[in-house]
Order: structure tokens, then sequence, then C-alpha cells
């Protein structure tokens, strides 16, 4: 806590509130007991000027442009790391030593297995069911099956459920999409890497083996270590407040995979890549453009500015990078690629994007990625949730761990009708 007071009027009453700071970021104002002086509470629609937590994982400077898991730069982990690497970074707070690092890395794969009774509940759905109404589904479903890790006062039982979590995220995710083409389950190999056996169970079928391609497999890493944690954001806050009311581990993640099914959140990949479609060729792009400077033009262009970033997204310059790998190992030869470089040049440098700090972000180039590998669009977010995961197991133990963590109970600004007496329905 810093020395620092700031000082408030209210009605022709001071009083000062501490000022508390972090180790890099913002002084916060603490505001815990302003309803108790003075009956007033704050009002800040989308949380986005309160902090709602004390963390330590993740790091982010919008103005500048940086991420920082545990003070690590996202392109310094994305460029040198795992995807295990980082997970391991995220739950314990330090890289890992090569014994550490194989130890996760084989608890994990011992985890990576279903019950056998989650086939029946997947055949419960609909084919045509999207897969994130599966993985909400199924992902909850986990504590009906593992009783033995939702005790959540013992530390033990967290740190089975939160490798549990992680470990049988690529199966759930790989069965939806087995389950929506038809194809049978394949169960885990876990003789592969994580990524590598992710993309195995996914697009491997049991007549023939399946080679894991490289350059897919270190690309499907890099997507999952840049979506792996984001701070305080709207599926993370979820789960931060579903798991202070002690909700079990499964259901804390379940939520925070609902409220990422939201198009503003996890779904921006898939609106980028129909933006693209849209657009199609690069001659087309002035056009969209002058299309996206018009206000009463519903048309946006998807992919471009953050909620957050104010500058160019960290994660986006390793996607730029990682989408040419992959499309010239898989020899793709695919305009929406072409059309994508020309609109972030023009972008970049077009007074009215600059101006307006719309850079391309993360989305941009992931749903190019993902496409070219074989993913279908309603996969995306379920990618999305696979590898956020990680993240949101270790804000839940950050905030279970914490001895002075309340049950999330936000105030509001009432603004309907005052008290009134109830009249009879023969007389309104």
């Amino acid at each position: 806590m810093a020395d620092t007071q700031a000082a408030l009027s209210y009605n022709e009453k001071g009083i000062d509130l501490p000022v508390l700071e972090g180790t890099v970021g913002p002084q916060v104002i603490d505001i815990r007991k302003l309803y108790s002086q003075t009956g007033a509470f704050t009002y800040d629609p989308g949380f986005t000027s309160t902090a709602s937590c004390e963390s330590s994982l993740t790091y982010i400077d919008g103005d500048e442009g940086v991420l920082l898991h545990r003070g690590y730069p996202i392109g310094q982990l994305a460029e040198h790391s795992s995807f295990m690497e980082v997970s391991y970074l995220l739950l314990n707070g330090e890289l890992p030593s090569s014994e550490e690092l194989d130890e996760f890395s084989y608890t994990i794969s011992r985890h990576t297995m279903l019950h056998e009774q989650l086939a029946t509940f997947y055949r419960g759905f609909r084919r045509d069911a999207h897969p994130m109404a599966i993985m909400c589904g199924v992902v909850g479903a986990l504590s009906a099956f593992y009783h033995d890790s939702t005790d959540i006062a013992d530390p033990q039982q967290r740190k089975i459920a939160s490798h549990r979590l992680i470990a049988k995220m690529p199966t759930i995710a790989a069965m939806a999409y087995k389950y929506s083409v038809g194809q049978p389950f394949l169960y885990p190999d876990n003789s592969l890497s994580y990524t590598g056996n992710f993309l195995r169970m996914t697009f491997g079928v049991p007549a023939e083996p399946y080679e894991v391609n490289p350059v897919v497999e270190r690309a499907m890493d890099r997507i999952f270590i840049l979506h792996a944690d984001h701070e305080q954001n709207a599926s993370t806050s979820t789960v931060r407040l579903a798991g202070s009311s002690g909700a079990n581990p499964f259901a804390c993640i379940a939520a925070g995979i609902a409220c990422l099914w939201g198009p503003a959140h996890g779904g921006a990949n898939e609106a980028a890549l129909n933006m693209l479609k849209e657009i199609g060729t690069p001659d087309k792009i002035p056009h969209y453009i002058d299309r996206a400077k018009d206000k009463n033009d519903p048309f946006r262009l998807m992919g471009f500015g953050h909620r957050v970033y104010k500058n160019y997204d960290p994660r986006a310059t390793v996607m730029q990078k990682t989408v040419r790998e992959v499309f010239e190992a898989l020899k793709v030869n695919d305009p929406l690629f072409e059309t994508a470089l020309q609109l972030e040049e023009i972008a970049l440098n077009d007074p009215y994007f600059i101006e307006k700090k719309l850079f391309p972000n993360v989305d941009f180039y992931s749903g190019i990625i993902l496409s070219a590998i074989g993913f279908p669009t309603t996969m995306f977010t379920a990618l999305f949730a696979l590898a956020r995961t990680v993240g949101w197991v270790a804000q839940w133990n950050e905030m279970i761990s914490d001895p002075g963590q309340k049950i999330g109970r936000p105030r509001q600004l009432y603004t309907g009708p005052t008290e009134r007496d109830y009249v009879t329905v023969d007389k309104r």
C-alpha cells in the first residue's frame, strides 16, 4: 500500500481513500469502504475503470502494446516456449526446469482420457450442435464424474482438478468436432505432445496412421500460447465471479466457456475471417475501406482495434509470421491471405485508422491460420476455450487462495419506480 491518499469530497464531507500500487501499471484507488463512509456507490458500466481483484499472473499495457505472463513478454514465450511450459508458468509462477517440465507434461498426459460414459453424453446432442454448446455441457458435467476433485478447500484437489481440466479440454474439443462430422472418436495418444495429440484426435481416423505436421503443430502451439490468458477479460471475470460463490472448478470453467461464446469476445476471429471472405480479392479493399469509414454503413473492419490495446496487438506480430509458415508448409494458395496483408498495410498507413488506433489484433490472422489447417469456423471459439482454460484455472486458483476473497456482489444505479402499493387486477 502506498502512503498516498486520494481525497474525495462528497456532501460537504471529505474522506481519504488509500491508493494501492502494483509492481507495474496504474495506481488503484481503494474504494472498498466508500459506501460505509459515504452511503454512495461508484458507477462504472463494464467495470472498465475498476480493478476487481489483485493478480500476479498477467499484465497488459494497452497503450504500449505490452502483454506479460508472470513478467515474460508474450512474443518471447511464443517464439521460444511451448504451451506446456507456459501452462506451468501460469500455474506455478516460474518457468519450469527440464525435470519439472517433464514431470508436468507427464502428469497432464495421464489425465487426457474422458470417462467412457461421457461418449454417451455426446450422443445426446444433435449432430449440428455448435461445438461450444457441447463444450459448455460436457465441461459442466465433469463434476458429476470426478467427485474426488471438487473440494475447493483442499489444495491437492484443486491441483488435480486443474490438471484434469487442462488435460481433458483437447479431448473434449476434438470429440465435439468428430461428433459434428460423424466420425468415430479417437482415444488420446500420450506418446504425442499436448498439441500433436489434439491434432491427431481431431483429424486422424482409426483406419490409417496420422502423421503430425511439425509446422502445423508449432503453429497451433503458438495459437494456444497467445490465447492462454489475457488478464481480467469478460470470461476470466466470469470464472472468478462463479468461483467466488464456492462453485466447483468444472462449473466455473463451464461458465467461462459460456461467456467466451459471445461474438464480442471469443467469436472475433470467426468474424474477421468472414469479413475477409466478403471482401474477397485485394482489388475490392478500397471499396470496403470507404464503407468502414462511413458512419451510416453497418460494415465494420473485424480484427482491427481492441478493447484494451490502443497500439499494435503484440500477439498479432507472432500470428503474421506464423500464417506465412503454415501457408508455405501446406502449400496453400489462398487469396484471403493476400487480401489480409494488403488490408493490413492500407489500414496501418491510413490517417483515419491511425487516428482511431485501429491496428490489427490477434483475431485478424488466427482465423486464416485455423481455416488453412482445416478447422471449420464453428470450432474457432472452441479452440480459444481450449487454450484459455489454463488461464481460467490459474486465475481461479489465485482467487481461491486469497484469504480476503469475498463473493462477488456488484451494485447498481436503480432507475425503476419507487415503492408503490399493489392494486388488485379488477381495479387496474
